[in-house]
This record gives structure tokens, C-alpha cells and sequence, in this order.
């Protein structure tokens, strides 16, 4: 039979020993169908799954027509952010609590994947942002994120001061806990907590959300995803830097973080009767409608 997928990736995050039984099954299920799998060469040291080929996420970057994710949210951006830049598409088995991103319920797994490989199924592409952290006339670190980059403060409990920039025009200059970036995936996350506006996916923009702002008046702003934003650290007994809920550097004063949309998104494939809409009513609580 036809399948729409040749080589298939399995990456299991999530408690990994507990993912072992249905990454197994999907594994059979998916050779059944003529598959070529591969595993995810951590998965694969901690799962024993023998049968098939492991390997690294420069392998799978190179020779993956599609990722699946056995994992929560966090598994699925970190499988992103390796594998975007090689254009491998992702589908996600939701092991974790909420699953924003991971479409599949893990019992009906074999089904869904089964209406995938025959072509039911919605490729959707997600900005991704690129940040860099500048130290005098040099960079320390340059990341992709998915959802976030995020300034703040660290365990001292005192309040940072910094500038924010917005192709090249200024800004404010802020007194707050920090400041969130979030591309429209990550207006549902640590965004979200923050007051940050949901930001439909398709949207070409950013979210700028203050973290506990001094000056109340300081409200989220939404921006082109075009635009070039920069953070410079005036006053910082102790600041961090994070990307996707991942510490990234300790920041010190004059420190530069330049954050932009990255040269390449993320893609995901939703199963048949995905609806963006559907899943924040359940994942969020809203109510249905009445009528």
C-alpha cells in the first residue's frame, strides 16, 4: 500500500521507559505499512527497542520524511528546533498534560497514523524565532526557539531595567520581572500566564508580553514577525536568558539579545478533524456552545 511518509522517525521524551510499549507497537505498525523506521538514537539507548535503526537527529534531518513525537509539548519543541532546519515535518502522541502541539491521543495512535500515511492529513508551518546573545563585540549564543525567548529576572527576587528596541526605533525602557517573546505557538504558553493575547497561528506576528511590569501601563504589544527586536540590559543584579522554558546564559549589564524570525519554520502535520479552535476550547476550558 501506498503511504504518503517512506522514512519515519520515532522520538519518545516523555518518561522514556513508559513510551517503550507504544513506540514498539507504532514501530511494527509502521514497517507493516512499508516504512522505513528509524529511532531516535536516545530513545533508543533508554527504551531497548533493538529491531530498528538508530539514529542522531542529523541522521533523521537528512533522511526523515516525517518526525513522530511520543512525548508532551516540551518533547515536541525540542524535536523542532533540531529538526526544522532540515524541513522534517512533525506529528505528536500526547504522553504529556496539556499537548498544545501533540495532535494524536495515544489510544487511538495506530488509527490516526494509519489515515496519515494514506493522506489525510494538513501540513501547517509555524514561525520560529532566532535569538542571539551579544557581549561587547562578540556573540555568545545563537538559538532557535519555538514558543519563547524570555529576559528575566533570577533568584534574587529584585526587579530588572532594561531598553527594548523595535527596528531600531525605541521602545520603553522597562523596570519589570522580564519580558516574554512569543511567536503565536507560544502565545499559549508561558505567554498566556502572563496576560499575553492568544495569537491565532497563521498570524505573521509576534507577542511582546511584560513579566510583572512596574509601571502598570507597560501592556502586551503585538508586532510583525518582520520586525528586528532588541533587549539591552541596563541594570540586572541577576538576569537569564531562556528559550522555550530552557535556561540559556546569565545576562550581564550592556548585554544585547537581538531576536528576529527564523530563516526556516517549524512544520507540523495535523491529523484528519484537526480544528485550531477546538483544541483551546478543550485544552483551556472554554465552554461549549449552548445551542
Amino acid at each position: 500500500m501506498a503511504t504518503a511518509f517512506k522514512t519515519i522517525a520515532l522520538i519518545g521524551r516523555y518518561r522514556s521507559q513508559d513510551v517503550a510499549a507504544p513506540l514498539s507497537e507504532l514501530a511494527r505498525f509502521l514497517a507493516a505499512r512499508g516504512c522505513e523506521v528509524l529511532i531516535d538514537e536516545e530513545t533508543a539507548s533508554v527504551t531497548e527497542v533493538h529491531t530498528f535503526e538508530a539514529a542522531s537527529y542529523a541522521e533523521i534531518g537528512a533522511r526523515a520524511d516525517l518526525a513522530v513525537v511520543l512525548g508532551g509539548d516540551g518533547s515536541m519543541l525540542s524535536a523542532a528546533r533540531q529538526l526544522a532546519p532540515h524541513g522534517v515535518p512533525l506529528v505528536g502522541v500526547n504522553r504529556g498534560r496539556l499537548g498544545f502541539t501533540t495532535d494524536i491521543a495515544l489510544n487511538h495512535m495506530v488509527a490516526t497514523m494509519g489515515e496519515i500515511l494514506s493522506g489525510r492529513f494538513t501540513l501547517e508551518e509555524r514561525t520560529m524565532l532566532q535569538a542571539r546573545l551579544l557581549r561587547g563585540d562578540g556573540v555568545v549564543f545563537d538559538t532557535l526557539a519555538v514558543n519563547d525567548v524570555v529576559v528575566n529576572k533570577g533568584g534574587t527576587g529584585r526587579l530588572i531595567e532594561f531598553q527594548v528596541w523595535i527596528d531600531g526605533l525605541f521602545v520603553y525602557d522597562l523596570r519589570a520581572d522580564g519580558l516574554i517573546v512569543a511567536t503565536p505557538t507560544g502565545s499559549t504558553a508561558y505567554a498566556l500566564s502572563a496576560n499575553g493575547p492568544i495569537v491565532q497561528p497563521g498570524v505573521p506576528a509576534f507577542a511582546l508580553v511584560p513579566i510583572c511590569p512596574h509601571t502598570l501601563s507597560n501592556r502586551p504589544i503585538v508586532i510583525a514577525d518582520s520586525a528586528l527586536i532588541e533587549v539591552t540590559i541596563r541594570r540586572a543584579p541577576d538576569a537569564r536568558l531562556h528559550f522555550d522554558g530552557h535556561p540559556l546564559n546569565d545576562l550581564l549589564e550592556e548585554d544585547r539579545v537581538e531576536i528576529r524570525r527564523a530563516e526556516r519554520p517549524a512544520r507540523f502535520v495535523h491529523p484528519p478533524g484537526y480544528d485550531y479552535y477546538a483544541m483551546l476550547r478543550q485544552k483551556l476550558g472554554w465552554t461549549e456552545s449552548l445551542f
